[in-house]
């Protein structure tokens, strides 16, 4: 099958996981032709370059920026607004370009991007939308959850992204009731690295930050008993009990899995992680992504772990000193989410 691939860029999750379901895809023998942006473009392209049946084209996505843990509205608005004219440019030129016209796709698959969701509902093509944002507006939550304004707001946001899409395969670690036709709930996606490995704890906390700009983060840490192995930051070194980590995938999840406790965002690739290994997890989400903040009040209502809206000093370290016990959660692989799509696939 002649499949279009949309990737969205802003986050590295997506990209991990496409990653997955797209080298699955090759391996069946499909042809695979990714749209994606920003980060997820030179990351899927070194991942699957020289590979048969596989092509990427870059497109331009929106940008978000980020300070102190916080969503800056204000800054991510002028940025994209900058960068609206040579955007459209570029995606326009990418939608007639002959490697797609070659490509010909019978069916999209898109991780929360929109630019292949047009190209296929444009060309009257079935989109299979594979991410876990879509758990938001597709299912049932708590009054406690659906009540709060934030979570109205953010479900208008999602609704609206990939309406009417043939199906929606969701992935997660929690399970609210569906509500709504063509959507499938399925274990996350995880990568290789994360199913290889095996859980022994050690004395140190992983600690992840998305956004370079969080100069507090080193002296909160600092602030706290024990030892601290951050990434994230764009820098090494060794700042009394925290050690600065270059990136390193094997490293990280090497850091991860022998890590007492992990504190970290409320992004739901490291947090489906977490829960997978068994590592209890202190979520700090981003200011002004509900999303986030959906998945640190279901870890925690789980009780997989914390979360608190700030860095609060006091929480982290009664965390770090009581930290919970067996969850329950039943660790598996890949098998079901990818046999899904094989099945819908198979449908078309």
């Amino acid at each position: 099958m002649r499949i279009l691939y949309g990737v969205v860029g802003e986050g590295m999750g997506h990209a991990t996981r496409s990653r997955v379901v797209i080298e699955h895809l090759l391996a069946a023998g499909h042809h695979v032709g990714v749209v994606a942006s920003d980060r997820a473009f030179p990351f899927l392209a070194r991942a699957f370059a020289g590979r048969a049946g596989f092509s990427i084209h870059e497109i331009h996505g929106l940008h978000l920026d980020y300070k102190d843990n916080v969503l800056n509205v204000g800054k991510s608005l002028v940025t994209n607004l900058g960068e609206a004219p040579m955007g459209l440019a570029q995606n326009i030129a990418t939608a007639f370009d002959p490697a797609l016209r070659t490509l010909d796709p019978q069916v999209v698959i898109s991780d929360f991007e929109s630019w292949s969701y047009y190209y296929g509902l444009n060309r009257f093509l079935p989109v299979l939308s594979i991410d876990n944002m879509q758990i938001i507006n597709r299912c049932t939550h708590p009054p406690e959850i659906a009540d709060d304004p934030s979570f109205k707001l953010a479900k208008a946001a999602v609704k609206v992204k990939l309406p009417g899409a043939w199906h929606y395969l969701i992935t997660t670690f929690f399970y609210p009731p569906v509500r709504k036709e063509r959507t499938t709930l399925v274990p996350p996606i995880l990568r290789p690295a994360v199913l290889a490995a095996r859980r022994e704890p050690q004395e140190h906390v992983l600690v992840y930050q998305t956004g370079k700009n969080n100069p507090g983060l080193v002296p909160f840490l600092q602030r706290l008993p024990g030892t601290f192995r951050v990434y994230g930051l764009g820098r090494e070194g060794e700042e009394g009990n925290v050690s600065l980590r270059p990136f390193s995938e094997q490293g990280f999840v090497d850091d991860l899995r022998t890590a007492r406790a992990a504190v970290a965002g409320g992004g739901f690739s490291l947090m489906s992680e977490c829960v997978h290994l068994g590592v209890p997890l202190f979520s700090v989400p981003i200011e002004g992504q509900y999303e986030q903040e959906l998945n640190a009040r279901y870890l925690a209502r789980l009780g997989y772990g914390e979360w608190a809206p700030t860095f609060d000093e006091e929480r982290v370290a009664a965390f770090l000193s009581n930290l919970p016990g067996q969850t329950g959660y039943v660790a598996t692989d890949n098998g079901r989410a990818l046999a899904a799509v094989d099945t819908l696939l198979a449908s078309v």
